[in-house]
């Protein structure tokens, strides 16, 4: 018989502070009407121009105690090298089947970093190779339910939106956990936005998508099926 879930929603990406800045509110809003959360960082960010991977791992574990999420891991992919084979393919897979997940979200799959689009193509067959009986890992075959794609930095029209009006504070705090990476220093810093900056960037782009469907602030999300209503009647936003 399968273990029960670690957690409901699991959240995949490249880097440690990844899912803070893409889908940290969503977090914390699962987590406030109880829906366990967890975080996979792909890699530890040994090859990040700030900070060891060390800093990374502690920021990192204060940010999921911010976010409230239950579990948070990273895999041993190299930083930089986040590639889609079948060794990574298979360490996904087993973190699947143990974390057992009803949702799973993902980078979206074009971007400018080459790990954060390799981690949705990654992420996505190790999801479906998770619910192959035939490939053994010592734990029960599962397959995720629905893989979203966090969207915030693609341009495009996201399927959905989530409200993080209430959880916009936390969220920052999550992100500003990694001082290794956002504290104002010398290394990177024409690469790196000054850290009196990030408030106001991060909380603008929430605020445009929460604008779109009629909140205050809000995380972008690309979904490829189609939605399916039962209920005209309560279909949310207002069309005027």
């Amino acid at each position: 018989m399968a273990e029960p879930p670690i957690a409901d929603v699991l959240a995949i990406a490249a880097h440690r502070d990844d899912v803070e800045q893409t889908c940290g509110g969503t977090l914390l809003r699962m987590h406030s009407i109880g829906v366990l959360t967890a975080i996979l960082d792909l890699t530890r960010g040994e090859a990040g121009t700030r900070g060891s991977a060390e800093d990374r791992a502690a920021e990192a574990a204060e940010a999921a105690r911010i976010l409230g999420v239950g579990w948070r891991e990273a895999l041993d992919i190299p930083d930089g090298r986040v590639e889609n084979t079948w060794e990574n393919r298979l360490k996904i897979v087993e973190v699947l089947r143990r974390v057992r997940p009803r949702v799973v979200i993902l980078p979206y799959w074009t971007g400018r970093h080459p790990d954060h689009y390799n981690s949705s193509t990654l992420g996505y067959e190790a999801c479906f190779l998770s619910g192959l009986a035939k490939i053994e890992t010592g734990a029960a075959p599962h397959r995720p339910f629905k893989i979203v794609y966090a969207a915030l930095y693609a341009d495009v029209r996201p399927s959905f939106v989530v409200d993080i009006t209430p959880f916009i504070e936390d969220r920052h705090r999550a992100l500003m956990a990694y001082t290794s990476q956002y504290a104002n220093q010398s290394a990177g810093s024409g690469l790196f936005v000054p850290e009196e900056e990030i408030r106001e960037r991060t909380f603008a782009e929430a605020r445009h998508y929460g604008t779109l469907a009629g909140v205050r602030y809000a995380e972008p999300f690309v979904q490829k099926e189609i939605g399916l209503v039962d209920d005209l009647t309560l279909i949310p936003v207002q069309s005027l």
